[in-house]
């Protein structure tokens, strides 16, 4: 399990930077369409008014048989069509426009889709009484639009692979100085809670031995209540520093197996009686049998001792704590329900925020949020549950080591022979 949180920070940069080289592509390619649309639009709008061009100047000078290459020009006199030397395509003339236009002195414009092509038909009054029809054969615009969408795309596949490489190293670039921040920041974090534990270490052995002192000195009770809070506010100085620590080095560990049953035997015992004093009742309920998990065991005796602390303090005197652990399915299944104030289902989430401020002056502070790390780090899960005034549920999934798996398979089949 060695580096499972480094290794999350890792998967985290590798992300960012993931994100960062497809919104570049993704910028680069949109740009690369832009431009090739408005090429397209741009040629296909100059061939339009390329061909509208070359209709009405046929319509107005041609001559059946002088219009150019894939053009036509028919001409009605005095009922009589004259089609020119040169052979028509199929369907035309257009005889209705010609009878349309001799009848109204209006020209018509169509476009036209024959023997496999369009054509751009104008019909229009001429001189001397005549009616003439233009007609333009398009085949050789379609296919310069056909060429010019085939280089946009090869154009396009271009672009992509240019932007995924610029997307990269753009990416690369950017996230690099963040994992280098992420890193630095984890040190400075391990460093300072380092040097702070024997400072703080030893300012709470004397605040305890001047509560001691102040005992036998029978101080007045106000004088030695102050030492006992000065003593419990140094302790509470000496967890955080303990949280920061052990968040700051989870990746530098090396898992090994853990038999989870033990360590919330032993987190139970711990707890009981600080519970009794308060006449909370505390109870426990886990298989005869060993759940091993692949983890460190410090980090996970952390885990549930926070679970437990924070039952504790949000319990009122007379309730109760019910700690559930069993094996489902691959993994164990750690649940601390309380019967406490409980919280709105939509603080559910962010319960595990990092020194988050509840409703009023609560504050969280890291203990949940450690719990997260720890737990996401050995591959599991936590989810909480609650209503106000009806207590909260802390569910904890881990995966059992394999050969533990194994095992309480082959015990259940056993048992069901």
């Amino acid at each position: 399990m060695r580096g499972t949180w480094g290794d999350a920070e890792r998967a985290e940069v590798r992300r960012a930077r993931l994100r960062v080289s497809v919104l570049v592509g993704l910028a680069i390619t949109v740009m690369v369409a832009f431009v090739g649309a408005i090429s397209y639009v741009v040629m296909v709008h100059a061939q339009q008014t390329q061909v509208t061009r070359e209709l009405r100047y046929n319509a107005r000078f041609g001559v059946p048989g002088t219009a150019p290459r894939c053009a036509w020009v028919f001409v009605l006199r005095d009922g009589v069509l004259d089609l020119g030397p040169l052979a028509a395509p199929d369907g035309f003339p257009l005889r209705d426009d010609l009878g349309a236009v001799a009848a109204s002195g209006t020209a018509v414009e169509r476009d036209v889709s024959a023997n496999g092509t369009e054509y751009m038909v104008l019909t229009a009054p001429g001189a001397d009484r005549t009616t003439v029809q233009a007609v333009f054969d398009l085949r050789y615009q379609l296919a310069d639009r056909v060429h010019l969408l085939q280089a946009l795309g090869v154009a396009q596949v271009a672009g992509l692979l240019v932007a995924a490489l610029i997307g990269l190293g753009v990416g690369r670039r950017t996230v690099g100085p963040l994992a280098e921040a992420l890193a630095r920041q984890r040190r400075f974090v391990a460093d300072a809670s380092h040097e702070l534990r024997t400072p703080i270490a030893r300012a709470y052995l004397r605040a305890q031995l001047l509560s001691r002192l102040a005992e036998a000195a029978d101080l007045p009770g106000d004088h030695r209540d102050s030492l006992d809070a000065l003593a419990r506010s140094i302790r509470g100085l000496g967890d955080v520093v303990d949280d920061l620590l052990l968040s700051a080095q989870l990746d530098e560990r090396t898992g090994q197996a853990v038999d989870l049953a033990v360590v919330v035997s032993a987190a139970v015992a711990e707890e009981h009686e600080r519970a009794a004093e308060r006449g909370i009742e505390l109870t426990v309920t886990q298989p005869g049998v060993s759940l091993v998990v692949n983890g460190v065991e410090t980090a996970l005796r952390r885990a549930v001792d926070e679970l437990l602390a924070n039952a504790v303090r949000h319990t009122p005197e007379g309730g109760r704590i019910e700690v559930r652990l069993r094996a489902e399915a691959g993994q164990v299944s750690l649940v601390v329900a309380d019967t406490g104030e409980g919280f709105d289902p939509v603080e559910a989430e962010r319960l595990f925020d990092r020194f988050r401020h509840g409703p009023g002056e609560k504050r969280f502070g890291l203990g949940l949020s450690l719990v997260r790390e720890i737990v996401t780090g050995h591959g599991g899960t936590v989810e909480a549950a609650g209503h106000p005034g009806r207590g909260a549920r802390f569910t904890v999934r881990l995966p059992l080591a394999r050969r533990n798996a194994v095992a309480l398979k082959e015990r259940i089949t056993a048992a069901c022979l």
